[in-house]
C-alpha cells in the first residue's frame, strides 16, 4: 500500500455535500453528459484550476507531483515498455505521458471534446498561445535524475506522439472511426469516472478499453474514489463515486490480472464529512 501525505488528495476532490446528492454542471440533477462537456468544459479553466505551478495552488502542485512519481515508477527503468501506447481521456494535458515517452515509440493521445484535442495540438505543434508545461516537464526530468534535459524531453514527447484522436469509452471501439492495431499499453488517468454515470457503465467501458490492448498488454489507470463532482473554474461537473473494491473487481472482470494496486483514503470536510481517495492500478490483460 502506498500512503499519501495529507493534503495531496484534496487537489482534485470536492466531497459530497450531502448523502445521495446529485451534482450539476449546467443542469439540475442528473449526470454531466457528453454534450455538456463539449459546450462547457474549458481547457484553460481546467489547467488553471489543477495545473498552475505559480505557487498559489500548493495542494494541486503536490497532487501533480504524486501522479508524476507514480508514473515514473511505472514507466521508468525496469518498468513497462513497448512499441505502442494509447492514452484515453487525455484532456488538455501531456504530463501523464512524460515518463512513458522514454519507453514507447508510438503514443496516441485522445479525448472526447474538440477543445481538449485542440489544446493538445497547440502544444505539440508549438503554436502561439500553447500552454506552458515547462515547470512540469522539469520536475519529470528531476525524477529521472537530469532536470537539465527538459527541452530534450519536450521534443522527445512531440516526436513520439503520432496522433490525437477523438475517443468515446462507451463505444465498442473507443477510438472509432479510427482503427489502431492492438497496443502494448493503455493509459487512462482521472477520466473514466467522469465519463461513466453508473457502475455498470464503468464496467462496460473498461471492457471496451480492453479491446484496444494486445493479450499481455498493460492497463495503467488512476481513479478517484468516492468523488461525486469536481470543479473546472466556477462550473461543477459530475463524477461517478466509486469504491476501491468496485474498481478492483471491474478491472478483474474486464479480463485483467492486477499486478499493482496503490491506494490512499482520506477524510475531507466542506459542510459534512466524506471520505475520498485515489486508486492507481497496473494490470495485465489475460491471454
Amino acid at each position: 500500500m502506498l500512503e499519501v501525505e495529507p493534503g495531496e488528495l484534496g487537489a482534485l476532490i470536492r466531497p459530497d455535500r450531502q448523502e445521495g446528492a446529485y451534482f450539476r454542471a449546467t443542469m439540475e440533477g442528473g449526470f454531466t453528459g457528453g454534450d455538456e462537456y463539449q459546450k462547457h468544459f474549458l481547457p484553460r479553466d481546467y489547467l488553471a484550476t489543477y495545473y498552475s505551478v505559480d505557487g498559489s495552488h500548493l495542494p494541486e502542485i503536490e497532487m501533480l507531483k504524486f501522479y508524476l512519481e507514480c508514473l515514473h515508477k511505472t514507466f521508468g527503468p525496469g518498468g513497462l515498455q513497448g512499441d505502442t501506447l494509447i492514452d484515453i481521456g487525455s484532456g488538455p494535458t501531456i504530463y501523464q505521458v512524460l515518463a512513458a515517452c522514454e519507453s514507447f515509440q508510438d503514443i496516441t493521445l485522445s479525448d472526447f471534446t474538440d477543445r481538449n484535442r485542440e489544446e493538445l495540438e497547440k502544444w505539440l505543434k508549438k503554436e502561439p498561445g500553447a500552454y506552458d508545461w515547462t515547470p512540469v516537464v522539469k520536475f519529470a526530468c528531476e525524477l529521472e535524475g537530469n532536470s537539465g534535459r527538459w527541452q530534450e524531453k519536450e521534443e522527445k514527447l512531440r516526436a513520439v506522439v503520432k496522433r490525437v484522436l477523438k475517443c468515446d469509452v462507451h463505444l465498442g471501439n473507443p477510438l472509432a472511426p479510427a482503427v489502431l492495431p492492438p497496443a502494448d499499453c493503455l493509459l487512462t488517468l482521472l477520466a473514466m469516472e467522469c465519463a461513466c454515470c453508473s457502475l455498470d457503465a464503468y464496467r462496460a467501458a473498461l471492457c471496451n478499453l480492453a479491446s484496444l490492448l494486445k493479450p499481455g498488454g498493460h492497463l495503467v489507470t488512476m481513479v478517484t474514489l468516492r468523488l461525486s463532482s469536481y470543479m473546472v473554474g466556477k462550473r461543477e461537473f459530475s463524477c461517478l463515486a466509486l469504491e476501491k473494491e468496485e474498481v478492483e473487481h471491474a478491472v478483474l472482470d474486464a479480463g485483467f490480472d492486477i499486478e499493482q494496486l496503490l491506494y490512499s483514503l482520506r477524510s475531507y470536510s466542506v459542510t459534512s464529512a466524506a471520505n475520498t481517495g485515489v486508486c492507481f492500478i497496473v494490470a495485465c490483460k489475460k491471454p
